[in-house]
């Protein structure tokens, strides 16, 4: 790498930057003019659940932006020895959904409820039938309905509804507007125009007239922005904002923000018809770009866009690897008694990697990964859940087997109705902390959904990087040129991937161990209705 040549596009500005806030970690990712990643910074967070709602505090996500900018920006210097006073351009992006409310000063209603939450199943339900079109628990429209249904106080106040990308673009730029990808997860898109489907706001608003309220829907939500379109620039409020040093210059332009769906599909090249991603991390979700929509809607088919306005069929899990890590953070504790500092990512590739000598039963082991609700099973509310009988063969590889499985199953349940409805791929990139041991993750997934799984060797840097180049593509297209050609021809042309094809007997023997999941459900629903909290006696 030219350390010369890289610093010269540091100072000159020709550099682009993503800025993500993920569910466990915010990251920001700086590329160069030929969108290489040349520096990052993080910033680990955590959501809390504080009176039944999980959620992130205003002074955590700003606390956690300064930070990961900090971070950023020492990376920079250290590598180059130039500060980081601008670039080219730059976009955020965030976890999708959830419910951001303000009034017309600029003030907060109600706490910031995110994706997790499984509060609106009323809600949600009640507007899948009024529009005959999917409306998860997550979106944001639900949890609007949810919240009227309730006669929520703060509702006749909204002046702004929006998503956390959202707000912090709003934050930087001072405009209120979205990437379509990141709106099709508040309200239904109009693959059509690439706007919100006006008949649904119609329905929608006529529905709730009764409340008097002074606002209507489409007033208090973002403004949708295509990809490649300018969606403002870096005020100076905003400038001192991200950094607090005062170095970093206003002016830079900005990308419209986008959720991390749309962030991961451009990072894996799978923004063109009948291509897909799977991000495995905290939750799971898969992502199929259609030619069109699917003769009817399944309540576990989120419908929702590319970054570019085309549909695609989202199997959303909120459940993936949570349970998992904590029980490496239990693992992590007893090999600390014996040999301190180990490093989390060699714990992770030795116990995770015993995973390829389990039993083709998992010794008759069985897990339940539910840290929270999933709507796809049936659970409004979760808790985790092991299972073993007096019989079963109870050792670290059949453990972790079960557990890295496990993760799955609600994936491959979604996934099973696209499957009866026609729906193909060639194959599905993967990419997320459950490829981070790639033997034994792009394995599992393959048998999983019985499809090739590739991973490039662009893949770890995931979504900030996918927003660094929806920034790159706004500022450098030519005319005409769409996303998926700008991806294909300039960023992935060069790119190498490996793809693992599914054996037939693994995937023989996830379909038994499917089976087994589908069939002990109904404890880990008994267990979900419990409340297992330690109490004062």
């Amino acid at each position: 790498m030219d350390t010369e040549r890289i610093a010269e596009q540091i100072s000159l500005g020709k550099t682009f930057l993503g800025l993500e806030f993920g569910s466990t970690r915010i990251k920001a990712v700086l590329t160069d003019f030929h969108h290489l990643p040349i520096a990052s910074g993080a910033f680990d967070w955590e959501n809390s659940l504080i009176d039944g709602v999980w959620t992130y505090g205003m002074d955590e996500i700003l606390r956690g932006m300064r930070e990961t900018f900090s971070s950023l920006k020492k990376d920079v210097l250290e590598k180059y020895g130039v500060p980081l006073k601008k670039t080219g351009a730059m976009g955020v992006s965030a976890m999708m959904h959830g419910y951001l409310v303000f009034d017309r000063n600029g003030k907060l209603l109600t706490p910031f409820r995110t994706w997790r939450n499984t509060m609106t199943a009323k809600a949600a339900a009640e507007l899948s039938s009024l529009f005959s079109f999917n409306i998860p628990e997550r979106w944001s429209i639900a949890h609007l309905y949810q919240s009227i249904l309730n006669n929520e106080a703060h509702v006749g106040q909204i002046a702004y509804m929006t998503t956390l990308a959202g707000y912090i673009h709003y934050l930087l730029t001072g405009q209120k507007v979205l990437g379509v990808g990141d709106a099709s997860g508040m309200f239904p898109i109009d693959s059509e125009t690439g706007k919100y489907n006006q008949k649904m706001l119609q329905r929608f608003d006529k529905k709730i007239a009764h409340k008097g309220y002074a606002w209507k829907t489409e007033d208090i939500l973002p403004r949708v922005l295509q990809a490649g379109e300018r969606a403002g620039t870096l005020t100076a409020v905003g400038a001192k904002l991200l950094d607090l040093t005062g170095e970093f210059e206003a002016g830079v332009p900005f990308c419209p923000p986008e959720g991390d769906a749309g962030t991961g599909m451009t990072a894996t090249n799978s923004v063109r018809v009948e291509t897909g991603n799977v991000s495995a991390g905290t939750s799971i979700f898969a992502m199929i770009v259609l030619e069109k929509n699917p003769s009817s809607y399944y309540p576990e088919i989120d419908m929702v866009t590319t970054p570019d306005g085309k549909p695609v069929a989202m199997v959303h899990c909120n459940n993936c690897t949570g349970d998992l890590d904590g029980w490496m953070r239990l693992f992590g504790e007893a090999v600390d008694l014996f040999c301190p500092n180990v490093k989390k990512a060699d714990l992770y590739d030795k116990i995770l990697c015993t995973a390829l000598d389990g039993d083709a039963d998992c010794g008759g082991l069985m897990s339940y990964n539910t840290l929270s609700g999933e709507s796809i099973t049936g659970l409004s509310s979760g808790n985790p859940l092991f299972l073993r009988s007096q019989n079963s063969k109870f050792n670290l590889s059949n453990f972790i087997k079960t557990q890295l499985l496990s993760a799955l199953c609600t994936l491959r349940i979604g996934m099973d109705i696209l499957y009866r409805e026609g729906v193909t791929m060639y194959a599905i990139a993967g990419h997320g902390g459950y490829f981070k041991t790639r033997q034994t993750g792009t394995k599992f997934m393959a048998a999983a959904l019985n499809t090739p799984v590739k991973i490039m060797e662009t893949a770890g840097e995931g979504g900030p990087w996918g927003m660094a180049l929806l920034a790159a593509y706004m500022l450098n297209k030519k005319e005409g040129q769409s996303l998926a050609d700008y991806l294909d021809s300039i960023v992935f042309a060069d790119t190498k991937t490996e793809e693992i094809l599914p054996s037939e007997s693994d995937v023989e023997e996830f379909n038994h161990f499917l089976a087994r999941y589908k069939n002990c459900l109904d404890l880990e629903k008994a267990a979900a209705g419990k409340n297992f909290e330690s109490k004062t006696l």
